[in-house]
């Protein structure tokens, strides 16, 4: 049996001792099986990878996706702590799951991703990618923001909130979740647009087509206290007047799974159903 991966990149959880020790634990393991073990932090290895094992938990994988996804570089995740969803590779197995992998025993689920960009004055001044969501919210204050949020160039509604979540099937299971938003498949091509706290009791959740052009324009930052972030992990802060525009990125990530995978099984353990 052949190889389906020859070329192979770690990426570990930064400044995490025990991650480093598994990633190098993985390292010696893939030079064993005859593969080329990359370096992740040269550009030229990453362009050549076949595969991005990630050891860590589901924010590892974020970063992680990215830096590959625009390379069509699939991804699996060694889960160290916490189960996660996007993680689920658990070390105590992860040798021989792997390996399964590296010989094409596997499930391969396509993530869609959001692309925003921000625009002060008719100017474009950020843009970036994400897996889970791109959130509008307060900053440190407690103040309300006001907002309009217009979907395809329709006005939705105008809103006071702490915010509002543009959400992924991803991250449908992430900060949306404690909005009260609902849980979506991890392969459909929707966007959920999650309210936060808001002051209109009537202003719920609403799911949209992928395809969909979101714009968020700032009515009142709360004194330029507001911001957006993207998966949690970067943020710019919002002046009043500023449009977030947000969509479906140009690729995908594209994540592999043991055979064995359920979705629903870790909705159970991660949600406590019975």
């Amino acid at each position: 049996m052949s190889l389906n991966f020859n070329n192979i990149v770690v990426f570990a959880k930064l400044n995490d001792p025990e991650a480093a020790k598994v990633a190098a634990e993985l390292g010696q393991c893939i030079v064993d099986l005859g593969c080329n073990l990359l370096n992740e932090n040269d550009t030229g290895d990453l362009e050549t990878a076949d595969i991005a094992i990630v050891v860590g938990g589901d924010g590892t994988l974020l970063d992680v996706s990215r830096k590959v996804a625009p390379l069509d570089i699939p991804i699996a995740g060694v889960n160290l702590g916490r189960l996660g969803f996007l993680v689920d590779i658990q070390r105590e197995d992860m040798h021989t799951t792997l390996q399964h992998i590296l010989y094409g025993k596997y499930r391969e689920e396509k993530r869609i991703m959001l692309r925003a960009e921000i625009f002060r004055a008719g100017e474009s001044i950020h843009q970036s990618e994400a897996l889970n969501d791109v959130v509008v919210s307060k900053g440190e204050l407690a103040r309300l923001i006001e907002f309009e949020t217009l979907v395809d160039e329709h006005h939705v509604n105008t809103a006071r909130a702490d915010g509002i979540i543009i959400a992924t099937p991803t991250g449908s299971t992430a900060y949306a979740l404690s909005a009260n938003g609902p849980i979506l498949h991890p392969t459909l091509e929707a966007i959920a647009l999650v309210p936060i706290c808001p002051h209109t009791l009537s202003n719920r959740p609403l799911v949209i087509d992928s395809a969909s052009a979101v714009r968020i324009r700032m009515l009142d930052s709360g004194k330029q206290n507001s911001y957006v972030s993207f998966d949690g992990q970067s943020s710019i802060s919002l002046n009043d007047g500023d449009f977030v525009d947000i969509g479906m990125a140009e690729h995908s990530v594209r994540l592999l799974r043991p055979l064995k995978h359920s979705h629903y099984d870790v909705l159970r353990a991660k949600l406590g159903w019975g």
